[in-house]
């Protein structure tokens, strides 16, 4: 028997069944740099025949513009992508070496659930795939790309993963079959209603919509760079932004970063808290900017988002720099009824354990929880600074003034907020007692966040 022509025709046979996700792979990586492993491995149980080589999970390692990846893609093209617990122990295999090499993961889902015939063993493969990539977590970056359809328990990686892709009109995940959901929910829902990124924008797992792997590829080279190269070459270390006098808005915030250097985590969710990765004078950082015209109020969604990010921050060592513009937690039932407050105390926890630089700026208004949370020097910030004309307070100006002038009759309510704001509100006043570090004119905050930085970077 010729070995090299069964070699041969075996290993066509594979690449014919995987043609489509060994494409999908070959959009993200460099020309010819994927290193298959594990080729040969497949499931075996008495409902799976012969002819269906290539089935399951693709596994290996490649570079994306010289950069190191280990790749993990389900062959949805196969047995619809059926997990086995010869794909778990495949996967589990790959991050192990993921893991000694301290090498990041990309995973693409492509699955309708587990493979007939497979039974509690999948069960057990699955409890130690999930197992092996928590314990990545916080160590090696995981990204995940909702390849079409991924149902079942292997969306749970979905939690584990620092960074999910869906790319629109294409992606679904849930643990369970959406028809399922749909009907039990006595709905007429598609899959993307369901478990697309607008379906799940509750659920904070949509870290990316995107519309190709092009724009994929993109931002998780930007993220690789950024936790890579922690500080490079900058030449605007003294740039102004002049419209921040005039007044505070995103669009010019965002200039305190480095041209092009910063990637939006979560902007599908809970998008009156920003979250992003950038530079500031070549200084790798995670930063939150509070996007409200009168001040974000906090709910459990948008916490918890937060959380996330800190989380991120504190296990990667960012420097973690928030812009304060919130009031505290909203004043409604749903709120009251939530988990916003132990969301809270857990965000709380994760900003301690943070031990690269935290600057805080109040650029709007910290008022109440909003202060004490995000803006407290107490809270354990290096560098805490106001914009000169931000406002601190211990309530918002109406309800300030309402208790505060309580005593004044027949006087204009909107008269007794503005009196308020400015005997009560002024950022001076925690300036005198320590709390606020300096009162900075707004368009030179870049200058006041670069020397900070400059000065704890370890």
């Amino acid at each position: 028997m010729d070995k090299i022509r069964l070699l041969q025709s075996r290993k066509q046979k594979i690449l014919e069944a995987g043609k489509g996700i060994r494409e999908d792979i070959g959009q993200l990586i460099d020309n010819d740099s994927f290193v298959e492993l594990s080729t040969y491995s497949f499931s075996k149980n008495d409902f799976y025949g012969n002819e269906a080589e290539g089935e399951g999970v693709v596994t290996g390692f490649a570079t994306i513009e010289e950069n190191p990846f280990y790749i993990v893609a389900q062959n949805g093209a196969v047995l619809s992508g059926g997990v086995s617990k010869a794909n778990c122990e495949k996967i589990a295999k790959c991050l192990d070496q993921a893991e000694k090499s301290s090498t990041p993961v990309i995973y693409l889902l492509s699955s309708l659930g587990v493979q007939i015939g497979e039974g509690v063993n999948v069960l057990e493969g699955l409890a130690s795939l999930i197992l092996k990539a928590s314990q990545l977590k916080g160590s090696v970056p995981q990204y995940l790309i909702v390849n079409g359809e991924a149902y079942g328990q292997i969306a749970m990686l979905a939690g584990l993963c620092d960074f999910n892709f869906f790319i629109d009109k294409k992606s679904a995940l849930a643990v369970n079959s959406p028809v399922v959901v749909s009907a039990r929910s006595g709905k007429n829902l598609s899959k993307y209603d369901v478990g697309g990124a607008v379906g799940l924008a509750k659920a904070n797992l949509a870290d990316f919509t995107v519309k190709d792997f092009g724009e994929i590829k993109e931002t998780i080279l930007k993220i690789s760079a950024i936790l890579s190269t922690r500080v490079e070459d900058c030449e605007d270390l003294n740039e102004a932004i002049p419209l921040l006098d005039k007044k505070v808005e995103l669009k010019q915030l965002l200039k305190v970063f480095d041209e092009n250097s910063y990637v939006e985590v979560g902007a599908s969710y809970a998008p009156e808290v920003k979250c992003y990765l950038s530079r500031i004078g070549g200084i790798a950082v995670a930063a939150v900017i509070f996007d409200g015209a009168d001040g974000v109020s906090l709910n459990a969604l948008n916490v918890r988002k937060l959380k996330d990010f800190a989380e991120f921050a504190c296990c990667y060592s960012l420097p973690y720099i928030t812009f304060v513009n919130t009031l505290g937690i909203e004043a409604d039932l749903d709120a009251n009824n939530s988990l916003v407050i132990k969301e809270l105390g857990e965000y709380v926890s994760i900003l301690d354990c943070i031990d690269a630089a935290k600057i805080t700026v109040v650029s709007g208004k910290a008022v109440g929880l909003g202060y004490t949370v995000f803006a407290a020097k107490s809270m354990g910030y290096d560098y805490s600074y106001a914009f000169a004309n931000s406002k601190i307070a211990l309530f918002d100006s109406v309800q300030g003034a309402e208790i505060e002038f309580s005593s004044e009759k027949g006087v204009d309510k909107q008269k007794l907020a503005d009196r308020y704001s400015d005997e009560n509100s002024d950022p001076v006043n925690a300036a005198k007692c320590g709390y606020i570090d300096n009162i900075i004119q707004p368009s030179f905050v870049k200058q006041y966040l670069i020397a900070s930085l400059q000065m704890l970077l370890k």
